[in-house]
């Protein structure tokens, strides 16, 4: 190698390009680039870029004379482990069913009220790395912005003078460390001030090692800081290291103020920062902590302080490319042949000119044009176009680019703040600037949490969803005592909201949403799922079934005689949601909420699956839960025709609202189905047209799930342009849902859970499975996007996916196993085929469905 020269090295084929390994079939096509792009520094924090590595996040605001990044790491939160029992609960458990019984509806749930505990903690901010340049913000030109999902990382440029500056963010997964690089295109020309600041306590020194070493500590109670106080706070400790490299033969660095560091003269620095917390797990005391962040911030730094900037960066492409470059989805509205015409009559009109043949001018518009671009104007306008620019106009041009980069944008999402190790994704993913953050940025367990993981399977990212197995771990432990002393019964249970101290017991406050017993059942269907996806047996014994069992042995206890000879749940709520008892008062309290019966089907469905696969069906534990599986009531339809929400059918003072607990059997359960209960189908159907269209982010995008579950491509589509929708963050109060020009979604406040929602919906709308069965283009808007292909999609069974349609009908499908042989029957447009995948072979299928083409893989060529 030449000097200078560094080792690089290609990654492997993905599963996305299992078509290659295939050979021949589909079309190949020039990626179009997936980035969020932005023309001016951000003006609020959800104009900001994200980045993170699963535990250590940053929001980069892309100033010129100074510059924000704002950090997060995933272990900081108020509080201190907590008790989670209420020794006061059974009699009032007591009382509360009584009133149920007694039809007292609004009696109960003001008494529930004792049945409530105290509030979650609270996610807190690190900090911030603050750089001054110290020019002016008038005078800049050829501003860019943008955040590279394809590399993870956010780039900014601009020119001052005659100098051009670019920075260059990333936090690697591989090195624990956030890495910037600044750099100017002339010699000598970067200079800058770099200092560390944090809204909670703490304390900042900066060295002759060119470090600022940041320690400080989260409050011990849900108190936030009030100045500078002189107690020590007995909460979780953190420290964050900042530790810069400069080139050029005149750059230095030198201490201003004993905290900031003040660069002059450089080509370009490199800024490292690892940041550590004293956070040892759920059930170790802060105080009780032995772990030194400081130090483990230096052991980070020390391992990553003689790699140059592009080692780093070569190595967090890898790491991050090997879950992100799975799969691929490239959407048009227009067919290829209608894109030929559009081009040869766009060539027609192109003077000719002697030029030779490799000049790039006109081999390079014919190169863009020949892509599946989706307006003839995109074809005479290579203009810049900002992301909030597109959002704004996709009402009008519905550019199907848009939800590519959307749909990706959410699995982006999900490999930056849930990574083996890591926290789970909270309310907010990772990114959060405020100490009383909307919420509490608590991960809530009615829906938000799980709408978090979604995307995991189906879209290829099962990695991702491990911290959220090590949570319900946790969970399990706290739980079983909350059971035994609030409610008296085995096994675990856990309510509507958590932290990161796993609380179980109820919420403070009102029983609407406080009083929710089944958040720790509904979790539970993750692990059957995952199982289901990943066919891995070894997970499903070792660590899934005994906390399906734990579950389901709180559920048997919970579950009493009621109505009619069934089993019934008392109390139960529908969350978030009242109706008006037949004696004309509001209440929340009843009996055997849809949403109770359909969460618990799953997961005793799940444990009966579970123990035949392993082995245990002739237990007395398994017959138990079949005998009170055959008990349950059915899920019934009110007289309106629609999906009745709770066990009578009670008066709803809000038939718009946000949640839509009662069709949970549809989606994400599989209780509800097109071939097996249509009539339900149908109530589910008249259930979402009652509920209307506007809602929450989080709830739009549910709907999309559901209406694609429903095989209703119209409105599935509808819910698209329904989220799509740019949100002032000026006036986010009178907007319902939609997207901040970062790409962020909006309840309003900003709640990561529907950008993940949406990624799991486009999935759905493309790709469904069960134990048996593949349904191709589902929910395929046809006449939006008449051309497409998606590949890397996985389907129950361990069974990898690439669909590809034209004109609106499906070309071909390809399948490919891993390690599982199975049967399946695929479904496409009424036409149903049975066939059998066996491991290591790749299945290529017409649009008949007939297979065309088979061959084998080697093992070991995909992950």
């Amino acid at each position: 190698m030449g000097e200078g020269e560094e080792w690089v090295w290609v990654r492997p084929p993905m599963e996305a390009e299992v078509e290659w390994w295939a050979g021949g079939g589909g079309e190949t096509e020039d990626a179009r680039p997936l980035k969020v792009q932005f023309s001016e520094p951000a003006k609020h924090w959800t104009d900001a870029s994200p980045i993170g590595n699963g535990r250590l996040g940053a929001m980069v605001w892309g100033g010129v004379a100074s510059e924000t990044l704002q950090l997060n790491h995933d272990t900081l939160w108020t509080g201190v482990p907590g008790n989670y029992t209420d020794p006061d609960a059974p009699p009032v458990l007591s009382k509360v069913r009584e009133l149920v019984d007694n039809g007292q509806y609004a009696e109960a749930s003001s008494a529930a009220f004792g049945l409530s505990d105290h509030p979650s903690d609270v996610y807190q901010p690190l900090g911030d790395i603050n750089l001054n340049f110290g020019d002016s913000d008038d005078a800049y030109v050829a501003y860019e912005r943008e955040l590279d999902l394809t590399t993870a990382t956010v780039n900014v440029k601009y020119t001052l003078g005659d100098v051009e500056f670019t920075r260059e963010h990333f936090s690697s997964n591989p090195h624990q460390v956030l890495v910037t690089k600044i750099s100017a295109n002339k010699s000598g020309c970067l200079s800058f001030i770099v200092y560390l600041d944090s809204k909670l306590h703490h304390h900042s020194s900066a060295n002759s090692a060119n470090q600022i070493i940041m320690e400080g500590s989260c409050p011990g109670k849900r108190i936030p800081p009030k100045g500078n106080e002189s107690e020590n706070p007995s909460g979780i400790k953190f420290s964050a290291i900042l530790e810069l490299q400069i080139g050029g033969d005149d750059g230095k660095v030198q201490v201003l103020n004993d905290r900031k560091l003040k660069v002059d003269g450089s080509d370009w620095v490199v800024l490292l920062l690892a940041a550590s917390s004293s956070f040892e797990g759920p059930f170790t005391k802060p105080s009780d902590s032995k772990t030194d962040p400081t130090s483990a911030c230096l052991n980070m730094l020390s391992l990553v302080r003689n790699m140059s900037y592009s080692q780093l960066f070569a190595y967090h492409v890898d790491d991050y490319q090997n879950l992100f470059h799975r799969v691929t989805l490239q959407l048009s509205k227009v067919s290829s042949d209608a894109l030929e015409e559009k081009r040869l009559a766009f060539l027609n009109q192109i003077p000719v000119q002697n030029k030779p043949a490799s000049d790039c001018g006109v081999s390079g518009l014919v190169k863009l044009i020949s892509s599946k671009v989706d307006s003839s104007a995109k074809l005479m306008d290579d203009t810049f176009k900002s992301t909030a620019e597109r959002v704004k106009s996709f009402k009008d041009d519905e550019d199907p680019s848009l939800v590519e980069l959307l749909f990706h944008y959410g699995r982006y999402l999900l490999i930056s703040c849930s990574r083996p190790g890591t926290q789970i994704a909270n309310l907010q993913g990772i990114w959060n600037k405020d100490i009383e953050p909307a919420w509490d940025a608590a991960p809530h367990l009615n829906i938000n949490l799980q709408m978090n993981y979604w995307p995991s399977l189906c879209c290829n990212l099962s990695e991702c969803q491990e911290p959220l197995f090590d949570f319900i771990a946790s969970l399990a432990v706290n739980g079983n005592k909350t059971s035994k002393v609030n409610y008296e019964t085995s096994g675990w249970v856990v309510h509507q909201v958590s932290d990161i101290w796993a609380k179980t017991s109820p919420d403070r406050g009102d029983p609407v949403w406080a009083l929710w017993p089944m958040g720790g059942a509904w979790l539970c269907t993750h692990l059957w799922e995952h199982y289901s996806f990943t066919m891995d047996k070894g997970f499903l014994e070792n660590k899934a079934y005994p906390l399906l069992a734990g579950c389901a042995s709180f559920l048997l206890d919970w579950l009493i005689e009621g109505h009619g000879g069934y089993l019934e749940t008392n109390p139960s709520t529908s969350p978030e949601h009242s109706f008006i008892a037949p004696d004309g008062k509001t209440a929340s309290v009843s009996y055997s909420s849809t949403m109770d019966m359909a969460i618990i089907k799953e997961v005793f469905s799940a444990v009966i699956s579970s123990a035949e696969v392993l082995g245990r069906s002739d237990s007395d534990f398994i017959k138990q839960i079949e005998n009170a599986l055959s008990r349950l009531p059915p899920t019934k339809i009110a007289r309106d025709g629609s999906i009745m929400e709770w066990a009578q059918d009670f008066e709803d003072p809000d038939v718009h609202h946000r949640h839509l607990s009662h069709l949970f059997g549809l989606f994400p359960g599989h209780t509800i189905t097109i071939e097996k209960t249509p009539d339900l189908c149908k109530a589910a159907a008249n259930s979402l047209y009652k509920r209307g269209d506007i809602g929450p982010g989080w709830s739009t995008t549910w709907k999309m799930a559901l209406w694609a579950r429903l095989h209703n491509s119209e409105h599935a589509y509808k819910m698209v342009r329904q989220l799509i929708n740019l949100v002032d963050p000026d006036h986010e109060g009178d907007f319902e849902g939609g997207l901040y020009s970062n790409l962020f979604t909006a309840h309003p406040p900003f709640q990561i859970d529907a950008n993940f929602g949406f990624t799991a919906a486009i999935a759905e709308m493309l790709v469904q499975s069960t134990k048996h069965d593949l349904y191709l283009l589902p929910a395929l808007p046809r006449e939006k996007w008449a051309e497409g292909c998606v590949k890397g999609l996985k389907a129950r069974g361990n069974v990898t996916v690439n669909v590809c349609w034209k004109k609106g009908e499906l070309h071909e499908a390809c399948f490919w196993s891993k390690n599982q042989n199975s049967l399946k029957r695929l479904h496409y447009r009424g036409t149903v085929a049975t066939v059998t995948l066996t491991h290591g072979n790749i299945y290529r299928f017409n649009k008949h469905l007939k297979c065309v083409k088979t061959c084998s893989v080697k093992e070991g060529t995909f992950f």
